[in-house]
């Protein structure tokens, strides 16, 4: 047994997949289920219970799982400490980005940073906020972006972004019109919204329904650009933030301000508390504090 095989199984107890495990991880799905299995056979017990494509951690894959995530800390910690003692400044960095948050917000800031710290890597990886939060809780991820308010109690938080929805229509559309809109104005309209797994899915759907009315979503995706297309294409109406609005307009689309209510969208750079950062996420927290407070 090593490390390895340990960040093997952790990362398909979390994902509740091998195969989600395997992409997350970036290596083929029978290595991992190799290496679990190896594991398995070491410690003389079922780890995991696989019903079709639904995979459940055991009653002693249970217990193992949070000695496993204890192990792993520890040696990444000794990793980190033995990195610092030889002065080099590397490490990699494992960074959880919504996908319309990284380029309004992140390119200029990465830049300047490898600038500074040219032998410290960045991984990205692009995923809805609420997969952010439970990856960097669960330890996948060091650091986060995620739309506030999220877990005081778990998180540290560094705000850095304060922003209100506004609503993106086809210019064929009569609420194009409009220089201001209210939110139960658009109970009839054709809803393109973002997956589920994206925390603005559910901010929308629940000041909709305060506001008398269930939307009708017709599309639901997980890029913004895609969702900005399908509206210039008359496909149906988005909220999308400020930011988003501002670089989606094209010839058939127009940006109606919205209230009553206003529907806030703020970003905040989150990591864990009680948690061991490595040189190089530390590094990271304070280059970027700097750059936000700056602003």
């Amino acid at each position: 047994m090593d490390v390895q095989h340990l960040k093997y199984f952790v990362a398909v107890a979390v994902e509740g997949s091998f195969t989600k495990a395997a992409q997350k991880l970036y290596v083929s799905q029978p290595t991992i289920s190799k290496m679990v299995k190896g594991l398995e056979d070491e410690l003389g017990v079922v780890l995991f219970e696989r019903t079709g494509k639904q995979t459940q951690l055991t009653d002693a894959g249970e217990v193992i799982l949070t000695q496993a995530q204890n192990i792993i800390h520890s040696f990444d910690h000794l990793t980190s400490e033995i990195d610092q003692l030889s002065a080099l400044k590397t490490g990699t960095i494992k960074i959880g980005l919504p996908p319309m948050v990284g380029a309004s917000f992140f390119p200029k800031v990465i830049h300047d940073f490898y600038e500074k710290f040219p032998r410290i890597k960045i991984q990205l990886v692009e995923d809805g906020a609420k997969i952010v939060e439970r990856d960097v809780e669960s330890g996948l991820l060091d650091i986060g972006v995620a739309v506030l308010p999220t877990k005081d109690e778990t998180f540290h938080v560094l705000p850095f972004a304060n922003e209100k929805l506004m609503l993106l229509t086809n210019i064929r559309n009569p609420l194009c019109q409009k220089e201001v809109v209210k939110l139960n104005e658009l109970a009839d309209e054709p809803f393109i919204f973002f997956q589920k797994d994206f925390t603005l899915h559910d901010r929308i759907m629940i000041e909709c329904v305060r506001s008398g009315f269930q939307p009708n979503i017709v599309y639901e995706s997980s890029q913004w650009d895609f969702i900005s297309g399908m509206v210039s294409a008359d496909l149906g109406i988005a909220l999308l933030p400020e930011s988003v609005c501002h670089r989606a307009i094209d010839a058939n689309i127009k940006v109606v301000k919205l209230e009553e209510p206003e529907i806030p969208w703020s970003l905040g750079m989150i990591w864990r508390k009680n948690h061991y950062l490595s040189f190089a996420a530390r590094e990271w927290i304070q280059f970027c504090t700097e750059r936000f407070n700056k602003k």
